[in-house]
């Protein structure tokens, strides 16, 4: 399988895709995107969240964008801002407070979140920037993901060397502190000073300190493919694949869904032969999780993409499995939209619905995936573009604040208590709906945007 003949059937598609009906539709729903990103969110952000007296971002916001009167700044939020307007840099390069925002967010991650003493990012500071009183400065996998995924797409637009020397660091520090030499893969639960933290017999059995998680490991392969697009270092390079062939071939479970915690050798942490009241008790830790499957999905495509795998069958595969999977059990065939959550109870060989809400961010990475799957299979029984625009539609309708802007935390069709809740929090930014609808606008134009493509000759 050359590469001629995947670049001969994408040059093919494309031909075919030009003048068609489907362009019209493509294009309608591509400006709608358009003025729903100018006019109901970055807009609503940014300035407004620039914190000009203390640096970095205001997090919280209520139902109509007003300030909150808690201001905690969080490692993750920071970043996703970081990173949304180094984004936003690149999309409309003439709006010059985009890249004034920017600076102060990479400046607040360099001055305050990174710990001078032992490094490492924080993950939780006051507005102010320190360390709030009952806080012993305990460190997350995670949270350092997404300060390198800031910092690089930072580093992309500006070419700020501090930005990339900074992700660089953090890379290495996860290397020492948090990398498993033995299993492979990440411990997300760390110290101040870096050391794992393990599960002891006090350990609460809702804790998830000591296991290694998917969550972690698939923002690891995000921010790290985004490293490796401006720094091609052999080991970056190396655990990147790595935790795509991890996530792939071990947390992916056989059905199509990923395994939420793992024990450090892998060994999936399933409360399933201990009854109905400990599954329920143990949610937060076991269960099928239709959003993060439809993003991981992505996220292992993309990564793959970048690495520049040809003709990556395997990782496309198992991700369409992951869809389909989460298409068949977690999408709501009336309204559109992906459900929280599904659980395999013993003897059921399918799951049960136990969480049947529509959370935004599931939304938002289900429709920026369906596109893709849409593009990459067009002729799939899944008919992909037709649930994209399902999907498209169910966000204007549940989703989309019209008279606020933004989106509600969760779809209104299933808690329409959401309308009047806060719009921002330390965990709700415009990071995973910006990046979808950004995404999507650039590959509803222009499909060979990212493309993926397969020889349909010998496929």
């Amino acid at each position: 399988m050359t590469c001629f003949k995947s670049i001969a059937f994408l040059i093919v598609y494309l031909l075919a895709y030009r003048g068609s009906a489907q362009e019209e539709v493509r294009l309608e729903i591509a400006d709608e995107i358009t003025y729903s990103i100018e006019h109901q969110m970055v807009n609503l952000w940014y300035p407004k969240a620039y914190d000009t007296q203390y640096g970095g971002y205001l997090s919280s916001f209520e139902f109509d964008f007003s300030l909150s009167e808690n201001q905690q700044k969080m490692i993750v939020s920071q970043a996703r801002h970081l990173w949304t307007l180094s984004k936003l840099m690149e999309r409309y390069p003439k709006v010059s407070h985009y890249e004034r925002g920017a600076k102060i967010g990479f400046e607040f991650l360099r001055d305050s979140f990174w710990d001078a003493t032992y490094g490492g990012f924080y993950t939780l500071l006051t507005r102010t920037g320190d360390l709030p009183g009952e806080s012993d400065g305990e460190k997350t996998a995670y949270g350092n993901a997404f300060g390198i995924y800031g910092l690089a797409a930072y580093y992309a637009e500006t070419g700020n060397p501090e930005a990339l020397d900074l992700a660089k660091k953090a890379f290495y520090w996860l290397e020492s502190h948090s990398y498993d030499p033995v299993y492979g893969g990440y411990y997300q639960s760390l110290s101040r000073n870096g050391n794992p933290l393990p599960r002891t017999p006090e350990t609460p059995s809702t804790s998830t300190v000591g296991y290694k998680d998917q969550n972690s490991s698939i923002h690891l392969l995000e921010a790290f493919t985004e490293l490796y697009q401006v720094w091609k270092d052999p080991l970056l390079k190396t655990r990147t694949e790595a935790l795509l062939v991890l996530i792939r071939d071990k947390i992916v479970q056989e059905q199509g869904y990923l395994q939420l915690f793992l024990q450090p050798d892998w060994t999936p942490v399933s409360f399933r032969n201990e009854g109905r009241e400990a599954i329920e008790k143990h949610h937060s830790i076991d269960h099928v999780s239709y959003g993060h499957d439809v993003e991981t999905a992505y996220l292992m495509m993309e990564a793959s993409h970048v690495l520049g795998i040809k003709n990556d069958y395997k990782t496309w595969e198992i991700g369409k499995k992951m869809v389909d999977h989460a298409l068949k059990f977690g999408w709501d065939n009336g309204t559109g939209g992906f459900y929280d959550g599904g659980y395999y109870f013993p003897g059921e060989d399918t799951p049960e619905t136990v969480k049947d809400t529509k959370n935004w961010w599931a939304q938002a990475e289900g429709l920026n995936t369906l596109l893709i799957l849409a593009d990459l299979y067009p002729n799939d029984p899944n008919r992909y573009f037709e649930k994209f625009k399902k999907q498209w539609t169910y966000i204007q309708e549940y989703l989309i604040d019209p008279q606020y802007g933004e989106w509600y935390s969760g779809g209104l069709d299933k808690q329409p208590e959401l309308e009047k809740e806060r719009k921002g929090h330390i965990w709700k930014t415009a990071y995973h709906n910006f990046r979808a609808l950004n995404n999507c606008d650039q590959k509803l134009r222009d499909p060979s945007h990212l493309a993926l493509t397969i020889d349909r000759e010998d496929h």
